[in-house]
């Protein structure tokens, strides 16, 4: 019995690491998404995109799209036109 349960303790203690690995990786993907849709919008200075754009110009799922967006405007790098394009917050 005790050894069955040190098994199963030693097999989540592997679950529990790779879930930490997977959050680490994670979070490293979503810094480089990041950093990849500042540089552009740096590299081109009047870049209006709508969401739709961002998800296939770099060919992202809705829910990432919205979520590195989400991140863009709550930093105030991005903001978002009345009529749904997202341009940087420094430029008119």
């Amino acid at each position: 019995r005790i050894a069955r349960l040190n098994r199963l303790a030693a097999g989540w203690k592997m679950t529990a690491a790779q879930e930490n690995v997977d959050m680490l990786t994670t979070d490293a993907h979503i810094t480089d998404w990041l950093q990849l849709i500042r540089a552009e919008y740096l590299e081109m200075p009047g870049l209006r995109l709508t969401e739709s754009q961002v998800q296939r110009l770099w060919g992202l799922d809705p829910a990432t799209s919205q979520a590195l967006l989400a991140a863009l405007l709550d930093v105030k790098f991005l903001k978002r036109t009345r009529h749904g394009a997202y341009m940087r917050t420094d430029v008119s």
